[in-house]
């Protein structure tokens, strides 16, 4: 039993406790002596009370408010898969005779109830009407939910069970829908932002992206603009319901929210809405995770989740792992959670000493190419850009590109020959995008530390990206941050094979200064190798005489 139950006299908790021993037709939404008893005993003693019914006709429990509402407890979240009906139904009573209200409706999204019921209690406390909402396995004339018309309790007209039935069916037609391969997450992209309209479909686009690449289905997107956030859940009231109706309708089990969400937010979301939650910087990390091959890559991701996990255990944990024993033992021991994160500040601290290592063999190979004369070229970029595509056209080789974001990972460094015999390094690195996780910069450092000592940068643009120059920005930000923004650089543009104006890019082009190349046609590249041994040229030994 749950709710206001003090003051409450002996025998009406009495007659509460053998609510829990009735049973319901499974057809029925309530019986007609159970609606009387429910009715009866609200009225007496002035307050509202409900049942959560089981499909199989069995009473879950029992429900006691005061005499305006009714306080529904926690629900196990075990109860109902996620992207179903919860399984329950609720039944209560309303005093005034008045309809479902909106705290109701809020209650059916929020709890997904197969059904929720309230019950008129008339002048002599017998029972009246009941009201019913179910929610729609997709929105009709922007409703999530359907009223249906008042009618008596255990009415023979509506086979309960049926229309529950009937309700999953659909659900399930709904989410078979969007095609998934087995195993894959679908998600809804989440936003709360304040910035215009265009900006914020271009940063959720960016996230749809993302989220491809790291193999998961995007079923619907969800924005919310205003200048106030909720601190505990960023969505208002409204729009979190619209979110529940959503997963629910779509068969989702992730969320993915475009901004950044702290460790408070995510344990909220996760335990509201009974769905695991991420935030970009996690999909981010996620996506470094499936792409690193080399032994250097797994190490710099893995130092980066951590970083990122670390703040982000639960704060509250009284669950012992272990237990200090022994002579000389003092203290109760460590609970679970200083355990986690101890354990966790050791596995960085054995990371941060294998990157040492491979920031010195780095230095060292570094050292042969100086030694060897040779000028060296990074190629930087955002995601995407088509970085790998050029390396491979301008040096013949065969390193694995993707038109997908961070297809490359672990950096490529290939010797780039002249037409004149001259040489130089030429180097891939991994793509910068916008607001690129600290961490993430952090735990690269290694690699990036490449870029301090190239002779000459390579901007690669995807200049048939309508956001083009958020994209260099966002590079030239990274490079300030990385004290990189002086090096020298060579504006390139790309894939000028998808622009249809020749002309407004060549305008373009000069304005610049950028050279046009498609990466994917070497007969576009001479004047980029021009350029490039041009920029060189301070770098290459003298010609013999």
């Amino acid at each position: 039993m749950y709710g206001h139950t003090a003051g409450l006299g002996a025998s009406h908790l009495k007659r509460l406790e053998r609510l829990y021993r009735r049973r319901v037709p499974t057809e029925s939404i309530i019986s007609t002596d159970l609606a009387r008893a429910v009715a009866h005993l609200s009225f007496e003693m002035n307050r509202q009370v409900g049942l959560l019914i089981m499909r199989s006709g069995d009473i879950d429990a029992v429900l006691v408010g005061d005499h305006r509402s009714i306080l529904i407890p926690e629900l196990s979240s075990s109860r109902g898969s996620r992207g179903r009906l919860r399984g329950l139904r609720c039944v209560h009573t309303h005093l005034r005779a008045e309809p479902l209200s909106q705290d109701d409706l809020m209650d059916l999204v929020f709890l997904r109830f197969d059904l929720m019921a309230a019950l008129e209690v008339d002048e002599q406390g017998g029972p009246r009407r009941l009201h019913a909402a179910h929610i729609l396995p997709e929105h009709v004339d922007g409703m999530g939910w359907m009223l249906l018309e008042p009618l008596p309790p255990a009415d023979g007209s509506l086979n309960f069970l049926h229309l529950v039935q009937s309700l999953e069916s659909e659900f399930a037609r709904q989410r078979s829908v969007l095609e998934v391969k087995d195993g894959q997450d679908r998600a809804i992209l989440v936003s709360v932002a304040n910035a215009s309209r265009a900006d914020v479909e271009a940063s959720m686009d960016e996230l749809a992206a993302l989220a491809d690449s790291s193999g998961i289905a995007v079923a619907d997107r969800i924005i919310q603009r205003g200048r106030s956030v909720n601190p505990r859940f960023l969505l208002g009231r409204g729009k979190l319901s619209e979110l529940v109706l959503r997963a629910l309708q779509r068969g989702v089990d992730l969320l993915i929210f475009d901004q950044d969400l702290n460790p408070s937010q995510v344990r909220s979301l996760t335990e509201f809405m009974e769905l695991r939650v991420i935030d970009r910087t996690q999909l981010i990390l996620d996506i470094f995770a499936q792409r690193a091959k080399s032994r250097e890559g797994k190490i710099q991701v893995e130092m980066a989740q951590l970083k990122y996990m670390l703040p982000r255990l639960a704060v509250k944990d009284d669950a012992l792992s272990r237990l200090t024993g022994g002579i000389g033992a003092r203290g109760p021991g460590e609970t679970k959670l200083e355990v986690d994160r101890r354990r966790i500040r050791d596995r960085i601290a054995r990371l941060e000493e294998q990157l040492r290592g491979v920031k010195k063999q780095r230095g060292q190979r570094r050292e042969l190419r100086l030694r060897a004369g040779l000028p060296i070229v990074s190629i930087v970029g955002y995601t995407n850009a088509g970085k790998s595509t050029l390396l491979n056209s301008l040096t013949r080789s065969q390193v694995e590109a993707g038109d997908y974001l961070f297809a490359t990972l672990d950096p490529a460094s290939r010797k780039l020959r002249f037409a004149s015999g001259r040489e130089a390094v030429i180097t891939d690195t991994v793509g910068f995008i916008r607001d690129l996780p600290g961490d993430l910069v952090e735990a690269f450092s290694a690699t990036l530390e490449e870029l301090r000592h190239a002779d000459l940068l390579v901007h690669l643009v995807d200049i048939s990206n309508p956001r083009y120059e958020e994209q260099m920005e966002a590079v030239e930000k990274i490079l300030e941050s990385l004290d990189l923004g002086l090096m020298p650089k060579l504006l390139v543009f790309n894939k000028v094979d998808l622009v249809e104006d020749g002309r407004s890019l060549q305008n373009l082009c000069r304005r610049q200064g950028a050279i046009p190349v498609s990466a994917l046609d070497r007969e576009s590249l001479p004047p980029l190798l021009a350029a490039l041994e041009s920029r060189l040229s301070h770098r290459f030994a003298p010609s013999p005489a």
